[in-house]
């Protein structure tokens, strides 16, 4: 029982990072990025060629190099997702959402196969895999790699909601959520407050990626699919909109998959996630923290 909570835990602060960019998102501007797992895939390769530039220092070196290049990407695709938004939503903005939703898939496939072009269809190998004796508590198999990645999710999760709760800036992002019009006539920057916010999710996003190429230590240009899918789903669960719903939807899903899991076998891993936001979709739309509201995508 320890174990299955354990790897809930750890597999849903992956699904937590990404799906925080997806309620950011939608919560600002009511958009469904799709192509935000893609983004996710972007910041495992970003690691992936920083850290094949820098061989000569892995070995001894390997985790300080590794926080560098996570800072690194995350500043890399904190900017492509500002890129995107100022090229591929802005200017449909005011369109119906069906063009944007078109827009934002359009985007993901443009991601992959660019990926696909300069790195190949091929898995590669991450130039750094985390490894670690393991230390047993209360029955459960935890290495030191789970513990260094899900103290950075969670630091990461904790600034943000800082930043997002105590800050000028964040209280900007909130009152765009709140009415985009009103935050206009007061003076707020609108279109700097949506680019700040898709840079934050991307790097987020990136941020997950990298640390998955260095614990998992194999990467692909559709890597992005499935974890946006199921980012996608967390953030249904928790509430999408909801920063708090976000993270502890995550949480959720990463739990339901590893309970699933034990319960009905690893194939059906994919199918029980899917099955559980299809429930929460007919019985709890708004999900776990969310609020009823008139209209939802």
């Amino acid at each position: 029982m320890t174990q299955l909570i354990w790897n809930g835990l750890f597999v849903g602060s992956f699904y937590a990072l990404v799906a925080i960019g997806y309620s950011m998102v939608y919560g600002i501007i009511k958009l469904l990025n799709f192509a935000h797992g893609d983004v996710y895939m972007l910041g495992s390769f970003t690691g992936f060629l920083l850290l094949g530039s820098v061989s000569g220092l892995l070995g001894t070196w390997s985790l300080p190099v590794l926080l560098l290049v996570l800072l690194l990407s995350m500043l890399f695709t904190g900017t492509i997702g500002v890129i995107i938004e100022k090229v591929a939503y802005r200017p449909l903005r005011s369109s119906p959402r069906l063009a944007v939703l078109i827009t934002a898939v359009g985007m993901s496939f443009v991601l992959e196969y660019g990926i696909r072009q300069i790195f190949g269809p091929s898995p590669r190998v991450f130039p750094v895999r985390l490894a670690g004796d393991p230390i047993f508590f209360l029955d459960a198999r935890i290495t030191l790699p789970q513990i260094v990645l899900m103290v950075i999710a969670a630091a990461l999760m904790y600034f943000l909601q800082r930043y997002v709760m105590k800050s000028r800036e964040g209280r900007a992002m909130r009152s765009i959520a709140l009415d985009t019009q009103a935050s206009l006539l007061m003076g707020v920057n609108v279109n700097k407050v949506i680019s700040r916010t898709f840079f934050i999710g991307s790097a987020l996003a990136g941020a997950a990626g990298v640390m998955a190429g260095a614990y998992y230590g194999s990467i692909d240009f559709l890597m992005g699919f499935i974890i946006g899918l199921k980012a996608f789903t967390a953030a249904v669960i928790g509430g999408i909109g909801n920063l708090y719903g976000a993270m502890l939807g995550g949480l959720v899903l990463g739990l339901l998959e590893s309970f699933g899991t034990n319960w009905l076998g690893g194939q059906w891993r994919d199918v029980f996630a899917f099955a559980c936001l299809i429930a929460f979709l007919s019985f709890k739309p708004t999900g776990l923290l969310g609020e009823r509201v008139s209209e939802r995508m």
